[in-house]
């Protein structure tokens, strides 16, 4: 298991405070809700938890392991072996089936038939067992985002950023996004998500606020 330790982060954009001296701790086996209005950071501290942008100042913590400011190959290794994401674009190729999309998520090692099988029984708990040679743009966006969660179930990562994964989801399939979000959880993940959603914060058990924090 892991969790997420912010201390005392703070980020700007052009000029525009986003947050400042923000400290918090995602736990492992839980939902966490991240909120506020638009354009108060809640995108960018995810993408600085996830590596893909710098704090201003203050660190990041996975566990007892400092991953801010880490060297471009440990962050590198630390995305692709612990970090999971989940995007309201769904972020999938569109022109290359379903399996092909998993298979990106895992990489090239492991005896391919054992890879599929894995593949199969993970579309299978998100409903979609049977279908990994679909290609993705025949699927709705309500299927998309399940592959998104299937990705998330073959990777096994221990920490999973959401931003905004059910905002174009119809309230059916936004829960079976929270439901396998929360089974994730449960399996030892800390799971953050970003959201404007009351269904989500709702299902949520720690929320933390970015409003007023500029």
């Amino acid at each position: 298991m892991s969790e997420i330790i912010v201390s005392h982060a703070a980020k700007s954009f052009k000029q525009r405070q986003l947050f400042t001296d923000l400290s918090f701790r995602v736990r492992a086996k839980q939902l966490t809700a991240l909120t506020g209005p638009s354009g108060s950071g809640k995108s960018t501290l995810l993408n600085c938890i996830g590596l893909l942008d710098d704090l201003d100042s203050g660190t990041i913590h996975a566990g007892e392991k400092r991953i801010s400011r880490m060297g471009k190959e440990k962050q590198r290794l630390f995305r692709r072996d612990s970090l999971g994401y989940m995007f309201q674009d769904y972020a999938l190729i569109e022109n290359s089936s379903i399996n092909q999309n998993l298979e990106i998520a895992v990489g090239a090692n492991g005896r391919r038939a054992v890879k599929f099988a894995n593949f199969d029984a993970a579309l299978t708990r998100v409903g979609l067992g049977g279908r990994g040679n679909e290609p993705v743009y025949s699927l709705s966006g309500g299927e998309q985002q399940r592959v998104a969660l299937a990705r998330l179930i073959v990777k096994k990562p221990s920490i999973i950023l959401a931003d905004e994964p059910t905002g174009a989801l119809d309230p059916a399939n936004a829960e079976v996004v929270l439901s396998e979000l929360d089974r994730l959880a449960q399996e030892g993940a800390a799971v953050i998500i970003a959201t404007h959603s009351a269904q989500v914060i709702d299902a949520c058990a720690n929320t933390i606020s970015l409003a007023h924090m500029s």
